[in-house]
């Protein structure tokens, strides 16, 4: 099985941090030119820097740009064809967990950041990407979660949980529109991972509106509560961008150690 990407080249978006980051320094290390795009310069350079260390000069390029600002990622992937002439593995991974509330606590405007970004900005991701897969296929990995998937008893994240449900609908519908250009569409849907993504949750006005559970919180049957590392999600979009993969599409995976079948 070939898990070497050697001439190709991979777009990893929110890739200044946590699976983002860990993503796009082992596709670099399997030998892929690794496009770095995100909102903030530093943290990408930050990337950057780490890729340049283990795989030498000229493996990555930084992109800033905001994914829910379609015009802006129309101009970044146009950014990286100009440099590297084509596109071969879209990781859309950049999200924000926005505003946990009681649906009547929660304001139209926190609802529609959450969608913009989430669900728009994988839409757009994709879809700027996909003519330039389309001329020698290749593969798309979208960062879902459990929330929306299999876990529904997180109360308040009810905006968060959609967007995750719509970006596997997303997938599934694209995955049979985009066969017959040999382009693969898969979603992984982390449980608890070790990553910064909890800097950008607002929870709001839970403690009455919370169903009490039976089993302790955070609890992960697989490794006795201990949480995944950005780095065990990272080999998952590996091997999904991979021809090892060749023939897995539209397929949702859940990386979580059992969490969502405990917690559900």
């Amino acid at each position: 099985m070939n898990h070497s990407f050697n001439e190709k080249v991979a777009l990893v978006t929110g890739a200044g941090s946590g699976i983002g980051r860990a993503a796009a320094l082992l596709l670099a290390e399997r030998g892929a030119r690794v496009a770095l795009l995100g909102r903030t310069r530093s943290e990408l350079a930050e990337t950057a820097a780490l890729i340049a260390q283990k795989c030498g000069e000229g493996q990555a390029l930084i992109v800033e740009a905001d994914i829910s600002d379609y015009a802006a990622m129309e101009t970044a992937v146009s950014q990286i064809i100009e440099t590297w002439g084509r596109l071969d593995i879209v990781f859309a991974n950049a999200g924000v967990n926005g505003v946990w509330a009681p649906i009547d606590q929660l304001d139209p405007d926190e609802w529609q950041k959450t969608m913009q970004i989430n669900l728009n900005g994988t839409f757009f991701t994709v879809k700027t990407a996909v003519p330039h897969l389309k001329k020698q296929g290749g593969a798309i990995v979208i960062t879902a979660s459990v929330n929306g998937t299999r876990i529904f008893s997180n109360t308040g994240a009810t905006a968060y949980a959609t967007t995750k449900a719509g970006q596997v609908a997303m997938a599934k519908m694209l995955a049979l529109e985009l066969a017959k250009h040999r382009i693969r569409i898969n979603v992984i849907c982390p449980g608890a991972i070790e990553t910064s993504i909890g800097d950008n949750t607002e929870k709001q006005g839970l403690a009455d509106a919370q169903e009490p559970v039976n089993f302790p919180e955070g609890r992960i049957p697989l490794t006795d509560g201990k949480p995944g590392t950005a780095e065990d999600v990272a080999e998952l979009v590996a091997f999904l961008a991979s021809d090892a993969a060749r023939h897995i599409t539209g397929t949702e995976m859940w990386i979580d150690g059992a969490e969502s079948l405990l917690q559900g």
